[in-house]
């Protein structure tokens, strides 16, 4: 259970320290909260710049509420104690 925990501390800090995909997290997170995702996922269906799997990863997390709660969350403490 441990090394699970340690591994998502690890994703969730990958994440808030890259500037792009911390934006594009924490939108997905704002057009889940209000009930917005569905556009967000048909276009990235459509997008022609990424690749299948990027695709789905992408889609997979974007449709994890408790994951895109878990970054939001994550990104607004660590930026308190910075």
């Amino acid at each position: 259970m441990d090394g699970l925990w340690l591994q998502d501390i690890e994703s969730l800090e990958t994440i808030s320290q890259d500037e792009d995909t911390r934006n594009l997290f924490l939108r997905m997170a704002q057009l889940s909260q209000n009930g917005r995702l569905a556009p967000f996922l048909r276009e990235l269906e459509h997008d022609h710049e990424l690749d299948d799997a990027t695709k789905e990863t992408l889609a997979e997390l974007a449709s994890d509420e408790g994951f895109l709660h878990a970054v939001e969350d994550y990104v607004r403490r660590t930026r308190a104690l910075h």
